[in-house]
């Protein structure tokens, strides 16, 4: 847990729920938190690494190529996988072919026509980090200012007003759909204070959705995660649009509090949080 990422704080949590959690009869448990420098995996001894970093080196390839140098088993998606599922255009043009829908998006350039209203995004961050949507020139600039902080490629794309879901997939070759989460944030839309802080946000499952629905967003968000080549887990998510799925983006290390999204969905199938942890250490050793 830990890194150096500007979702260190939420991967330590993350990180301490999973260390109370796992089953002390099963596991000897062994918490690295990783500070700046990365060498501190060096240090360990051990079966397989729980990976519970969040953002840039731990959810974009860099710590799974390490530990693969150094062969030892671990939790969650491989290095492509990984990189392509941070880098939010290689998603995009990853599954271009899939016939799944996606919001209108192009990579920002001084000077280029973007049409408005719009989400301004970092190409390579998670928890909603360096966001905005923006309605006019003036808050353009400014949004593509903030997102230049976090990253040197700036995505814009479509807004699309409409029903924020996740779908959760655990799972190698046979994978599992979880049931669906609807997001109800608070804010405009599901970003960071909504995601962390108590009381911002009210997730439901499963989600207020037709049966159809729920199967075609489970469909896709399988096929998304076998297309990028995932591994263990990963939750896929969209907004519903007139009934429509379109897909943003996938995430190879969900949060893991008891309260994150994929923890919920799989309680709502009855895996409680311990079994869930007991599953990706699992599906990590095959």
């Amino acid at each position: 847990m830990g890194g150096r990422s500007s979702e260190r704080e939420v991967s330590i949590k993350s990180g301490n729920e999973v260390v109370t959690n796992l089953d002390k009869s099963k596991y000897e448990v062994l918490p690295v938190i990783i500070g700046e420098d990365i060498n501190d995996l060096a240090k360990i001894k051990t079966e397989v690494v729980f990976l519970v970093m969040h953002g840039k080196d731990g959810e974009d390839g860099t710590i799974q190529g390490i530990l693969e140098f150094m062969g030892i088993p671990y939790t969650g998606s491989g290095v492509l996988a990984s990189a392509i599922g941070m880098n939010k255009v290689a998603f995009k043009r990853a599954i271009d072919h899939l016939g799944v829908k996606v919001p209108k998006w192009q990579i920002y350039e001084e000077g280029a026509e973007v049409e408005l209203p719009a989400v301004v995004k970092p190409t390579d961050q998670g928890s909603s980090v360096g966001v905005s949507i923006v309605r006019n020139k003036d808050e353009l600039t400014m949004a593509v200012v903030k997102a230049k902080k976090y990253s040197k490629e700036v995505l814009i794309e479509e807004y699309v007003k409409g029903i924020e879901v996740s779908a959760g997939i655990l799972g190698n070759k046979r994978l599992t759909a979880l049931p669906i989460v609807e997001i109800c944030p608070k804010n405009e839309f599901f970003d960071y204070e909504a995601k962390y802080t108590e009381g911002m946000c009210e997730e439901i499952v499963p989600a207020r959705i037709s049966e159809d629905l729920t199967r075609e967003i489970q469909r896709q968000a399988m096929m998304i995660y076998a297309t990028i080549g995932c591994r263990g887990f990963g939750r896929v998510d969209f907004i519903i649009r007139d009934e429509v799925p379109y897909a943003l983006e996938i995430n190879t290390i969900p949060g893991l509090t008891p309260n994150s999204l994929l923890p919920k969905e799989a309680k709502a199938m009855g895996i409680n949080y311990a079994e869930l942890l007991d599953r990706l250490i699992q599906l990590a050793l095959e």
